[in-house]
């Protein structure tokens, strides 16, 4: 089948970014489009080096800085892409990528890693992080994403079959567009993810900078734990601001190489995770080298961690509001139990890559096989029907 695969915009490496590679390893000679493709050179060995077919917003103004600003218009662009030649239509959308439009007789697949988020049940929140939650910018931009939920919402009638990367993701699926979703977790390089039993005496967090991350609470919350290190890696816009409210026993490393992540991953003795991330590759990481995960238990968290006194073989413990008080507390904890690091590592091998690829290839092989007997089934139909018409046409013939 001639397949073209859809990736909303193509300028970083990161989680969905990972789900891409894998997809693309499945189908080699798919076809790649996005908003657009600002990647640099040594940045493409993810996509196979493919060359990218992207969308008028490639050549606006300060498209590879401000491609997020041209939100409003990316509705318009994605519906332009054609793909009228293409059978198997795979999209990876946490943004318009599921939006592309298709015929009856294409198969398109979505792999949705979330509604998008600022339009729907976190608009609030994004508004008031964005300082845009007032004033004539604030009534425009709710305005935009007013007619961007209309447009997100109708054009999930275009997708044939959803797969979603969390059973939470699948609710918000639901919730939002009122169909079912199958949940394939997305891959965990675990094999680059060396297990280490010994643990040194601090903890470590590692993410982007950004509001709903909540790491400025992580710092509070150890600049009222003096006893107790933590370690940060990462950068961001909010960089800044996070390390003017580090106390002496936070270390603000700033983003780092992958073996400078990993040696700390090793090492340290529990990772912090304070996000509500749709599913949050960075805590089964940590578990793959055999540390515990200390996080916040809603969203894709309750579905990678195995939380103490919860489950059999835990791997971490959940804390239950996004508050220094309540991280401090659960850290109070932590430091009375003990998690089995080998219990970590056994949880983190079972979101390996292997296990994405076969999952993907068998839903959709099932799906193909589904679409060809429902159009050899229209197919007969189509030859009864004539066959009828034909029939009588002839007995109204020989009886006159």
């Amino acid at each position: 089948m001639k397949t073209a695969i859809i990736h909303d915009w193509l300028v970083v490496y990161n989680g969905a970014e990972k789900v891409l590679e894998e997809i693309l390893k499945i189908f080699p000679d798919a076809d790649l489009f996005s908003t657009v493709e600002y990647l640099d050179k040594g940045q493409r060995d993810f996509i196979m080096n493919k060359e990218v077919k992207t969308t008028f917003i490639q050549k606006l103004p300060f498209s590879k800085s401000k491609y997020r600003n041209y939100l409003p218009l990316m509705p318009i662009a994605i519906e332009q892409l054609d793909l009228s030649k293409y059978d198997l239509i795979i999209s990876s959308s946490y943004a318009v990528a599921k939006g592309v439009i298709t015929g009856p007789d294409q198969l398109h697949i979505s792999y949705v890693h979330s509604p998008i988020r600022y339009a729907w049940d976190l608009q609030h929140q994004y508004l008031k992080e964005s300082k845009m939650d007032k004033g004539i910018k604030g009534i425009i931009t709710r305005y935009i994403l007013h007619k961007v939920r209309n447009w997100d919402y109708r054009t999930a009638n275009g997708v044939d079959f959803f797969i979603s990367n969390s059973n939470f993701i699948a609710r918000r699926i639901w919730k939002v567009y009122h169909r079912e979703a199958t949940t394939i977790y997305p891959p965990v390089d675990v094999s680059a993810f060396s297990f280490q039993e010994e643990k040194e005496d601090f903890y470590m967090t590692a993410s982007r900078m950004v509001p709903y991350k909540k790491i400025d609470t992580i710092v509070e919350a150890f600049s009222m734990m003096p006893s107790k290190k933590l370690v940060v890696i990462g950068d961001g816009p909010d960089f800044r601001k996070i390390k003017a409210k580090a106390g002496p026993n936070v270390t603000m490393l700033g983003y780092q190489s992958f073996d400078v992540l990993k040696s700390h991953m090793q090492r340290a003795k529990g990772f912090i995770f304070a996000a509500e991330e749709d599913f949050g590759i960075t805590p089964l990481e940590a578990q793959a080298c055999g540390t515990p995960v200390i996080a916040y238990g809603k969203g894709g968290s309750l579905e990678t961690v195995k939380g103490y006194k919860e489950t059999t073989n835990p791997t971490g413990l959940f804390f239950n509001e996004q508050t220094p008080e309540a991280i401090k507390e659960a850290v109070e904890k932590f430091e009375d139990m003990y998690i089995n690091p080998l219990n970590c590592r056994e949880h983190a091998e079972k979101f390996s890559p292997e296990r994405f690829k076969k999952e993907i290839k068998q839903f959709v092989e099932s799906k193909i096989s589904m679409r060809s007997n429902e159009l050899r089934d229209d197919k007969l139909v189509t030859s009864v029907n004539t066959f009828s018409i034909t029939n009588v046409h002839w007995e109204k013939r020989h009886v006159i």
